[in-house]
């Protein structure tokens, strides 16, 4: 029994420390809904070491009629599953601006993404994530969503 919790734990460790080689700057559309509405952000992401990065995003949402504009930071652990494909997670916070109020969010993101630069030197990277957030000024709920963004890396 102890020898086959040591191979899981070897394997865990590896598969958890093969970090993927990061671009150091990417900038390009994120595209999606979910329950706090949908619509497009603007994203940049910049590179901060070989494996982790940070994404900041500014998008105009619409929900049930009204439009709302967000702001996004988010750190991001990058994780290599093979050359060009990856997964990433981290923390981060986002703000959303209505016309009468707003609101402020904490709460992270997860994703895949495909680098096609490593195998086709097409400077592209698209990704699929989602990003739940938890609302912590007035009202309740957890707002997530699934998006899909493309990025012209340099």
């Amino acid at each position: 029994m102890r020898k086959v919790i040591l191979v899981m734990a070897t394997i865990i460790v590896a598969v958890c420390s093969a970090n993927a080689q990061v671009e150091p700057l990417a900038i390009g559309l994120r595209f999606g809904g979910g329950n706090f509405g949908s619509g497009a952000e603007i994203n940049y992401l910049h590179g901060i070491g070989e494996s982790n990065r940070a994404e900041i995003g500014l998008g105009i949402n619409s929900f049930e009629g009204g439009s709302y504009l967000n702001v996004a930071g988010i750190y991001q652990w990058v994780f290599s599953l093979e050359e060009g494909f990856s997964w990433y997670a981290g923390p981060g916070a986002q703000l959303l601006l209505v016309s009468n109020s707003s609101a402020v969010f904490l709460g992270g993101e997860v994703g895949v993404d495909y680098n096609f630069k490593p195998n086709l030197e097409i400077p592209l990277r698209v990704a699929l994530d989602t990003r739940p957030m938890f609302n912590l000024g007035e009202g309740s709920g957890i707002g997530w969503g699934i998006r899909l963004s493309a990025h012209y890396t340099f």
